[in-house]
């Protein structure tokens, strides 16, 4: 029999003690998560919803608004802010004459954030505002073959157009405005519309909001401070607070997640894709790392108003000179696949029968020589004046797969006797100046994120150039401006047979690949980096981004 002086009982049973409280501490309940900090690598250019294309802005407000149908992870179209998607099946569209009829009722239940309903006459409001030639949308055409809306009552409307197109109840452009806030700072001038909005005048104004969250702070260039709507009447999000948290540099975007300074990187706008593979290599164990090929489009949209630049024979020469199969084999290990034209292969309307420039230095040089550049002092080319062939590069500041990525330009284009100069720039001065008012002199490499079956009006038809007298409106930067493109963007969007749709898609992309608009680079994917604790993100792929289902993630 064993016995115990009592300092030694005393010591096991405190051991005892230790043990259950350790014990008892591990099997409870770890508390809630009250605030995700999400890390993207640029800060919005704008608030308001129809003026000016930017990701980090379309991010930002998907928490915070919510368009009548978008696109799902399953690229399947659906409703979020109406009660049933209208189709030709179920009679809420209709064929009438050349155009349609399609009638949509909104939730019952949506308010905006300072209480008020959401209702047709903030859709009305949004119509007349987007086909104002003043008021600089960026998808104005979208307003414009709307003839009229015909309201029905508080929440149901039916939208007339001139035509019939495939994508008839897409109605993601023509998202409500509250008309409440913005009408006062429309009316009076509709040309300074874009300088008066409240949404970058009074961005924390509620009245501005009807998705589960409202945007309660704004620290320009820094980060975006969301809320929860205490009038979102669907499933309530797990988080009270969710700051976005910009920063702009990918090195030190990685460095925060690592010191806890914040929670996630957000796959729509964080780290490319090769510092999100060395990330999993290095930190797999202790976060969540997804890759999804996506419908981002990288590529360098070319100044055509540039005398050197609107010579197809250079364009086509610069794209010959270029190795692309080895520039993504060696930056992104072969993921991100070699773009021929602007349609991605995940794209159901992709065409691989198309021209395709093989890296050729032999075409390359006798496409210059023809151009009239031929080789000069310290191998660069001259013409015939003694000009150098030197071109100029705006990028984004602080992405560095974008920086590598012109590093090989410059490389390349060099051996084949052209100059580049690489210039960055912050992405709000980029995409709110740069690009939009067409001052880059030629070169500016961004990506296109884009919806399925996505028609490229806006980006590429004639009428879509932005110019002072359409108050920068459109987003065709290049200046293309080719008939026979216009034909088919027009004949595309009215063709509802699928066979024929897609033999149309064909010559847009063939045609698209033969006048070389932009110089296609290659098809990005999105890397997500999250923490392991949360659930219910689910990547879509596509321009309709993650935070319009944010009601589903979750801490656990």
């Amino acid at each position: 029999m064993l016995s115990f002086s009592r300092p030694a009982a005393r010591s096991i049973l405190m051991r005892r003690l230790l043990a259950a409280l350790i014990l008892m501490l591990l099997s409870w309940p770890a508390a809630a998560k009250d605030e995700l900090v999400i890390g993207i690598s640029q800060f919005p250019a704008n608030f308001n919803p129809l003026i000016e294309s930017m990701l980090a802005k379309s991010y930002v407000l998907a928490f915070a608004q919510r368009p009548i149908t978008v696109y799902d992870a399953k690229w399947q179209l659906v409703c979020l802010l109406c009660e049933t998607l209208p189709t030709l099946e179920n009679g809420l569209a209709k064929r009438e004459g050349k155009g349609m009829a399609v009638t949509y009722t909104l939730r019952a239940d949506a308010r905006w954030a300072d209480g008020k309903p959401v209702g047709s006459a903030d859709v009305v409001f949004a119509w007349q505002v987007g086909r104002h030639p003043q008021s600089g949308v960026a998808s104005a055409e979208a307003f414009r073959r709307i003839t009229w809306i015909d309201v029905k009552d508080a929440r149901t409307f039916t939208v007339h157009v001139d035509r019939q197109t495939f994508d008839y109840n897409a109605f993601g452009d023509l998202g409500p405005l509250p008309a409440h806030v913005e009408r006062a700072r429309f009316e009076p001038a509709p040309g300074e519309y874009r300088n008066r909005t409240a949404y970058d005048q009074d961005t924390t104004n509620p009245g501005l909001y009807n998705g589960p969250y409202r945007i309660a702070q704004v620290v320009q260039g820094s980060h975006v401070v969301l809320e929860r709507n205490a009038y979102w009447a669907g499933a309530k999000p797990a988080f009270a607070r969710i700051v976005i948290k910009v920063i702009e540099n990918t090195a030190s975007l990685e460095a925060n997640l690592l010191s806890g300074g914040i929670d996630m990187i957000a796959g729509e706008l964080g780290l490319p894709l090769e510092p999100t593979l060395a990330f999993e290599k290095r930190h797999g164990g202790r976060f969540s790392v997804i890759t999804r090929p996506s419908l981002a489009y990288e590529h360098i949209d070319l100044n055509l108003g540039s005398p050197v630049l609107a010579d197809v024979r250079v364009r086509r020469a610069l794209l010959l000179a270029l190795d692309r199969d080895a520039m993504t084999r060696q930056l992104f290990d072969g993921r991100e696949p070699v773009a021929n034209s602007m349609v991605p292969q995940l794209d159901w309307v992709h065409a691989d029968d198309i021209p395709k420039y093989a890296f050729d230095t032999a075409k390359a040089a006798a496409l210059l020589d023809e151009a009239g550049w031929k080789p000069g002092p310290g191998g660069i080319r001259v013409n015939a004046r003694g000009e150098r062939l030197a071109l100029d590069l705006v990028t984004t500041a602080g992405n560095r797969s974008r920086e590598l990525v012109a590093q090989v330009l410059q490389a390349q284009w060099r051996k084949a006797g052209v100059e580049l100069k690489v210039k960055t720039e912050p992405p709000r001065v980029l995409f709110g100046e740069t690009v939009t008012r067409r001052k880059f002199a030629h070169m500016a490499m961004f990506a296109w994120y884009s919806a399925p079956e996505n028609v490229p009006r806006s980006t590429l038809h004639s009428a879509m150039i932005p110019a002072a007298a359409n108050n920068w409106s459109g987003e065709n930067y290049s200046g293309y401006a080719n008939p026979a493109m216009d034909a088919l963007i027009d004949a595309v969007e009215t063709e509802l047979d699928r066979p024929r749709r897609k033999a149309l898609w064909r010559e847009i992309q063939a045609l698209y690949a033969a006048d070389l608009p932009a110089l296609p680079l290659y098809f990005k994917a999105d890397g997500f980096i999250l923490p392991r604790e949360l659930k219910g993100l689910e990547p879509t792929g596509h321009q309709d981004p993650t935070p319009y289902w944010v009601e589903n993630w979750r801490w656990e």
